[in-house]
């Protein structure tokens, strides 16, 4: 009996995602992981003041600079799905222009017969 490999279940799910839906949840992810991590950041730092056990300030940090890199590295994701989403209107849109003016050169003109007499 061969098993046959099967994708993830979300994968054909992202495949059908618009660019702009991509983007607007990395954004969206991206910054409340930043403010998630700087919130923790600014609970160790605390804990670090109020003399706590070193382990206990130490880890929450750790944590905490996971969260914020974790974070950044979303909304960069989310930078470069809107590069993209410029990319393809500034494509379009250069085509466009590409085709009308191929139209304009091929336009035929009617001669006129009558002068060449």
């Amino acid at each position: 009996m061969e098993v046959k490999k099967q994708k993830p279940p979300g994968k054909k799910m992202l495949k059908r995602m618009s660019l702009y839906t991509k983007w607007l949840l990395c954004a969206i992810g991206g910054l409340i992981l930043i403010g998630f991590g700087l919130s923790i950041f600014s609970e160790a730092s605390n804990l670090k003041h109020t003399n706590a056990p070193f382990l206990r300030w130490f880890l929450l940090g750790s944590y905490s600079l996971i969260m914020i890199n974790a974070g950044l590295c979303v909304f960069g994701q989310a930078i470069i799905f809107k590069v993209r989403m410029e990319n393809k209107k500034l494509i379009k849109k250069a085509l466009k222009q590409r085709e009308k003016n191929a139209r304009k050169k091929l336009t035929i003109t009617k001669l006129d017969t009558s002068r060449s007499e």
